[in-house]
């Protein structure tokens, strides 16, 4: 028997809402980790990176990057910081350079109740899925430890060319975020995505990589620690129709961490 390809039938979802609960796009796996029987290791400093394949069903993301395609996709706010150029023609020294965060994208305005998105989001549940118990208490599982209420809500659209550059996250000037939080990504990209990765430091070198080209797959970041995502590549003739959708949490955590040495406190 052949193995099925999202454009099959069987992976065609015609979804008008988006489900109430996190809970309801997910496998039995991705159930069984939510109820903390299959969590594996949690998010540390040394360890702040985790994709997770197999825990969204394919056929309901396919459904729900569908629905907010249709819906959203015309009132995006493109968000573009291109490489200042002072970062060049400022330097006064050899192997001097400073570079800022670079960025290419677009955004669905979710945390405005008088932008357009916002109120579309709300309309198709999209607003209510992200912020379900069940999203938090799954984050909560990667994390590997609680998490506070009224954690923000994002969701960006990467087309052709769009990427974003070396940056870590870091927020020194606020006290809840400055020793460390959490994003959770659920990614929706589009058949006509060609190619999409994440690029993560590790031991002082940005060395390792991630595909984000997926559908259901979800990305966990312990945050800061330094990352950028590659400019998407489209399948040849496709660009009109390449998109990675990426819906995400970003969480404080409840408590700090504990000092070196201490019990771990677990979820």
């Amino acid at each position: 028997m052949p193995i099925p390809r999202e454009g099959d039938a069987i992976f065609r979802l015609e979804m008008k809402t988006a489900p109430a609960e996190f809970a309801d796009l997910l496998t039995p796996k991705g159930r069984r980790m939510l109820e903390g029987r299959a969590a594996g290791e949690p998010l540390t400093p040394g360890r702040p990176f985790l994709a997770v394949s197999g825990a969204v069903d394919a056929k309901k993301a396919s459904g729900l990057r569908d629905l907010i395609d249709r819906s959203l996709r015309g009132v995006l706010t493109r968000m573009e910081d291109p490489i200042p150029a002072w970062t060049i023609a400022d330097m006064q020294e050899n192997y001097g350079e400073l570079l800022p965060k670079a960025v290419r994208v677009k955004t669905a305005l979710l945390e405005s109740r008088r932008a357009r998105a916002y109120r579309i989001a709300e309309e198709i549940g999209l607003l209510r899925l992200l912020r379900s118990s069940s999203f938090k208490a799954f984050s909560e599982v990667l994390a590997g430890r609680p998490l506070q209420r009224g954690w923000g809500i994002q969701a960006l659209c990467y087309s052709p060319g769009d990427y974003t550059g070396p940056h870590n996250d870091h927020h020194p000037e606020e006290a809840d975020a400055k020793d460390g939080y959490l994003d959770v990504h659920l990614t929706l990209a589009t058949p006509a995505v060609g190619s999409h990765f994440l690029v993560y430091a590790q031991d002082g070198h940005l060395s390792q990589m991630q595909d984000v080209n997926t559908v259901g797959g979800i990305t966990a970041y312990r945050l800061p620690f330094w990352h950028y995502t590659t400019p998407l590549q489209a399948k040849h003739k496709r660009a009109a129709e390449a998109r990675r959708w990426v819906l995400l949490g970003t969480f404080l955590f409840d408590r700090p961490d504990p000092p070196k040495g201490s019990a771990r406190n677990e979820v």
